[in-house]
């Protein structure tokens, strides 16, 4: 520990030299007739106004449509409110995994942004209705309006789509419709098409789209005589058909990422009683688990979120001289990985119940799978009303799930917290070839600046790059986004953009096995140093450089000034 400090201390002088209130939300049926939005979209059509569309009203989408505001973008939502995730994919005991201040626009605070509890998920929904009425969105808004196909009609040298500059000549927008979108609304089943200039994709990597396993012949769920359901139709319960699911059963949950120990805490305070079953967890992967936003009385930014903490990670196209920094600091990172695990392990029974993974911290959080438990989650697994089972495989039986060395679990339910596939819901509604270039070679979705896909024209994707703050990261895309379409910069060529994407993509390889979540924790600050940058901002946003190294950098941070 002394030597960790030590090192610590020398930090700033090696990166001197390196660097020289909520509104309540009236109903949704009221904010802007369908019929004013049609005339509105007729008379955009008429004036020439380019026309954008944004799919999907998570944050992305809302932050997306508040950037956009000024091209009166048609935000098209399938269900009946805002917030994605937050709506329709959480549990009741789903809180946010991050503190306040890290979960908010950089110009909408959270009321009560001190509060050091992590909001629940309707807490999270009421701040989100809140941003959309402070800003005037709801009347970009078509709820109950599901996107079922994109056709790409292009314009001008961009029909077939592949070009050395994105886009019609490396202009964002094209000068005439590039994409159809296909609608349906409860009130008719018949595909209605909409023409667009630019089309902003926010319908997420999370929900709609179960990750099913697959078994062989005559070992999967139609084998078994129980209950079979996936998370994903789990959160559409209510509270008492959720408690009468679980009370008194065998459950088996598949599963050990967040929703899953999510979903065995409200198994187990389900089965609190002389009736109550114990629910069993069945891991395949390990991941490191932290029991709050402080490590041994410390905070969690001090160790990744600061830009004196992420210098000792490597970054994309960072030169000899930081790549040899770099190497030298390696001890150092590996210590600060070891002493928040040497930490975890301490405070958590994690050796009691096999639940040590055997790759360090580091790689968890450099690919966001880094959970945050709830407060009695190790409680109720003393109780013994939550066990845990390590299988590689396993497949069903008649009577329950079987593991890889054949130990037959019993079960009346089994649930799938097997995650979801984010990548298929964009695959159902691209055309081809589109469709085909979502996923490169690695697995992951090639987008430049997280944004910018360099052979898909006229098009942006907002919430698939991955951090601790993933509201951050989407808000300062969709800020990159709008000056982009404004004009106030230009994208580098086809051939640039892909080597910055490979050198990210590589960057991550040798950082963490869990790679394909496109994750950019460990960098994040460079990342949003470049698109300052880009943008004709200073990519330094503290007022001093002491701030520079040791405050944690959030969306307070890329709060726009009137120079901006």
């Amino acid at each position: 520990m002394y030597i960790l400090m030590h090192f610590t201390c020398l930090l700033p002088f090696v990166c001197l030299l390196i660097y020289t209130p909520l509104m309540p939300c009236p109903p949704f049926t009221t904010f802007v007739p369908s019929s004013e939005r049609e005339r509105e979209r007729e008379r955009m059509e008429k004036s020439g106004t380019p026309r954008v569309a944004i799919i999907g009203g998570g944050i992305s989408g809302l932050a997306a449509a508040k950037e956009l505001r000024w091209l009166e973008p048609v935000l098209f939502e399938a269900t009946d409110s805002i917030g994605g995730v937050w709506r329709h994919c959480s549990f009741r005991s789903t809180r946010l995994q991050t503190p306040r201040p890290d979960y908010e626009f950089s110009d909408y605070q959270w009321a009560d942004r001190n509060d050091p509890t992590f909001p629940t998920h309707s807490e999270i929904l009421e701040y989100l209705h809140g941003y959309a009425t402070h800003f005037d969105l709801w009347r970009f808004i078509e709820l109950e309006t599901k996107v079922v196909e994109i056709r790409f009609v292009g314009h001008g040298e961009t029909k077939t789509g592949f070009t050395d500059l994105w886009g019609d000549k490396g202009r964002p927008i094209a000068d005439g419709p590039a994409w159809e979108v296909g609608v349906v609304t409860p009130r008719s089943n018949t595909v209605q098409w909409c023409k667009f200039e630019f089309v902003v994709m926010c319908i997420g990597k999370y929900g709609d789209v179960p990750n099913m396993p697959t078994f062989p012949r005559g070992k999967g769920p139609e084998t078994f005589l129980g209950k079979v359901m996936h998370s994903l139709d789990y959160c559409k319960l209510d509270d008492q058909a959720a408690k009468s699911l679980m009370k008194g059963k065998k459950v088996v949950i598949i599963g050990y990422k967040k929703s899953a120990i999510d979903l065995a805490v409200e198994c187990a305070e389900a089965n609190h009683g002389s009736d109550g079953q114990p629910c069993t967890m069945v891991i395949r992967t390990l991941h490191w688990t932290v029991p709050s936003y402080s490590i041994s009385g410390l905070p969690f930014f001090l160790f990744f979120s600061t830009r004196l903490s992420q210098f000792l990670h490597e970054r994309p196209n960072q030169g000899l001289f930081r790549s040899l920094a770099c190497h030298l600091l390696s001890p150092l990172r590996r210590g600060v990985s070891r002493f928040i695990e040497s930490s975890l392990t301490w405070k958590l029974p994690l050796e009691k119940y096999g639940l040590k993974p055997n790759h360090p911290f580091v790689e968890d959080y450099a690919s966001c799978q880094m959970a945050i438990l709830p407060e009695n989650f190790f409680a109720e697994a003393d109780e013994g009303r939550i066990a845990f089972k390590r299988s590689s495989r396993w497949c069903f039986w008649e009577g329950g799930v079987v593991l890889d060395d054949n130990t037959k679990l019993e079960a009346d339910v089994v649930l799938l917290a097997t995650g979801f596939d984010g990548k298929q819901k964009l695959k159902s509604v691209l055309p081809e070839p589109f469709r085909g270039l979502i996923v490169n070679s690695s697995g992951v979705m090639p987008l430049y600046r997280g944004t910018i896909h360099p052979l898909i024209p006229h098009m942006a994707f907002v919430g698939y790059v991955e951090s601790v703050s993933n509201l951050h990261t989407s808000e300062l895309r969709c800020k990159w986004l709008g000056r982009l379409l404004r004009g106030h910069f230009k994208l580098p060529g086809t051939e640039a953009m892909f080597r910055q994407i490979g050198a990210e993509i590589e960057v991550m390889k040798r950082t963490t096995r869990f790679y394909r979540r496109h994750c950019i924790s460990t960098f994040s600050i460079n990342h949003s140093d470049d698109m300052c940058e880009e943008m004709g901002w200073s990519s330094w946003r503290k007022r001093s450089w002491l701030a520079e190294l040791f405050s944690a950098y959030n969306n307070q941070d890329y709060k726009e000034d009137e120079s901006q």
